[in-house]
């Protein structure tokens, strides 16, 4: 383990899949780690989980699409450890499918502030914590959809990740003075939940999938949380405003 004693790291949308991959990684690495999410029940097991796992950690459950709340949880944590030296962008998602002739407005507007609202309010209320730590970064997630458009349905998804792709670089450029780090990564189809019921139901698709990625098999959660991990450490000291593909190569297609 390393030694990061007193450096704190907050990960969004953190009870499961890549999101509490990641907190297990940075908690082994020797971060105190705040999980961040919806669901108070999951977030105390999980909290239970790091813990016996001789992880500190500890949960704050509020919506990252609502700006007073990021506002004040953010505060709240900054203030009580006296800095951030990690914020890690986790969450985020599909948030339904609709093709733009018949997309609604609000539909267009939740899938934007479930991914690029929520990146920009969670950053701009912990700068003010980060600037008092050293080394620190935010981490935040792109997605291959920023390259070629989406899936049937998914072009709005696809839109706001583009926007996380291009304010990832933006703060990037605006937080250098502070020796404040911006980077993104860019998961290819991991195995997770997220996936559980197409997984279940039409098993010969999901099999399907690994054979447009170039490594013929899919990610896991900790691969991720790998990467995660690297571009928060000193190692990516001088590594900023990039994207890491982690995708066995699915980016490319085949």
């Amino acid at each position: 383990m390393t030694d990061l004693k007193g450096k704190v790291a907050v990960v969004t949308g953190a009870t499961g899949g890549i999101g509490f991959a990641v907190c297990k990684r940075l908690g082994k690495d020797g971060y105190t780690v705040i999980l961040n999410g919806i669901q108070k029940d999951g977030g105390a097991e999980q909290v239970a989980e790091l813990v016996a796992d001789g992880i500190t950690a500890e949960y704050f459950g509020f919506d990252v699409t609502n700006e007073e709340e990021v506002n004040s949880n953010i505060k709240m944590i900054g203030e009580k450890y006296g800095k951030i030296d990690v914020i890690v962008n986790n969450a985020g998602g599909l948030g339904g499918r609709q093709r733009f002739e018949e997309m609604t407005t609000e539909f267009y507007r939740s899938v934007m502030a479930l991914n690029l609202d929520s990146t920009f309010f969670v950053s701009r209320a912990a700068i003010p914590f980060l600037k008092k730590a050293e080394n620190a970064s935010i981490i935040n997630y792109t997605s291959n959809a920023t390259w070629n458009g989406g899936g049937p349905g998914a072009g709005v998804y696809a839109t706001s990740k583009a926007g996380v792709q291009a304010i990832t670089r933006a703060m990037a450029k605006d937080l250098a003075e502070y020796g404040i780090r911006v980077n993104a990564v860019s998961p290819g189809t991991i195995d997770t939940p997220f996936h559980a019921q197409i997984k279940e139901t039409k098993p010969e698709v999901f099999a399907s999938w690994k054979n447009n990625i170039m490594l013929g098999r899919l990610g896991e959660p900790e691969e991720v949380a790998a990467v995660v991990s690297f571009l928060a450490s000193k190692d990516a000291s001088f590594l900023t405003a990039e994207t890491i593909q982690i995708g066995g190569g699915q980016a490319l297609g085949i």
